[in-house]
């Protein structure tokens, strides 16, 4: 059968669906098709557990046309809109897999209740609950990593700490910059520790403040490139700390440890979002709005018990 799985959205959201993508290709003998936004096509394209990979175009008679060519059995749709379900049904695809969310969920035939806004799992979580509605009895052991780049480890001689301080407008929680160069000086003179900060596209702001005050060595790396350059970067290191944004997942499929920073309420937690990598190696917290001395210092003695 081709199954096409369809999450159309941010660089996180995709993440969140590569459990479900593997467990699909490694468990069953299907056709695994995806469908995504343009900022992830390239790196969906370089993952082998996906045989082919549909772009969510703004053309939507086209887009149709190219659904139509894979000859689709079931679809699975992790998050869905009016124009997606819309889409959809016209590409004539049998069974249409859903969440029962949103008046999108009439262009869907099979619906799954899962009130994600109750959070009682994780965002990939949920996602491996519309799997098993296609294929109850499937097998779900997870097999980390995610994410792989030609075997590529951090230097064993040196450990790499990797502060990542912007989020691109979509985190609910996050450090001051001024603690992000906090943390990072505080590990800075440990020895055999190298500190990086990196960049995205829309941090221009934070790059500015950090590089105008920094005081310590420090290496940044401004990430103007692709997105599968940008993780073969991150899988060089030891350590990501950052907020829930697109990076921390990427580090958390790559599955290398993540100290992140979570908004204080229950959807924008790590309860919903925490990433997809080994629980051992996550370090959430969850920032309060104004949050004092004392917090910063816990999130630092855990920095520093993290380099040791």
């Amino acid at each position: 059968m081709n199954i096409l799985i369809t999450r159309h959205d941010k660089i996180g959201d995709f993440i969140t669906i590569l459990p479900m993508l593997k467990i699909l290709k490694t468990q069953t003998n299907h056709r695994v098709i995806v469908l995504v936004s343009k900022i992830n096509y390239d790196l969906a394209r370089s993952i082998d557990y996906i045989d082919e990979v549909i772009l969510y175009s703004e053309n939507p008679l086209q887009l149709i046309k190219n659904i139509r060519q894979q000859k689709i059995d079931t679809s699975i749709s992790c998050f869905i809109d009016t124009r997606l379900g819309t889409i959809l049904f016209l590409s004539g695809i049998k069974t249409r897999i859903s969440p029962a969310t949103k008046i999108a969920q009439l262009f869907f035939n099979q619906t799954v209740k899962q009130r994600r806004g109750q959070v009682k799992k994780t965002e990939w979580q949920y996602n491996i609950d519309l799997l098993k509605a296609f294929s109850p009895d499937i097998n779900c052991q997870l097999d980390r990593p995610f994410l792989q780049f030609n075997n590529l480890t951090p230097c064993s001689n040196i450990k790499t700490i990797a502060f990542h301080p912007g989020f691109g407008g979509s985190s609910d929680g996050n450090l001051k910059l001024v603690d992000y160069l906090k943390l990072a000086k505080s590990i800075s003179a440990i020895q055999d520790i190298k500190v990086v900060f990196t960049f995205g596209p829309d941090d221009s702001e934070s790059k500015t403040y950090i590089q105008s005050h920094i005081d310590f060595p420090a290496e940044l790396v401004d990430s103007k490139m692709s997105l599968v350059d940008f993780c073969k970067l991150i899988a060089s290191f030891n350590l990501f700390v950052s907020t829930s944004t697109g990076p921390m997942h990427l580090a958390g499929a790559l599955n290398i440890k993540t100290l992140s920073f979570f908004g204080d309420h229950l959807f924008a937690s790590s309860k919903r979002w925490a990433t997809i990598s080994d629980p051992e190696k996550q370090a959430n917290f969850e920032v309060p709005q104004n949050y004092g001395e004392e917090f910063y210092q816990r999130v630092e003695n855990k920095l520093i018990s993290l380099c040791s």
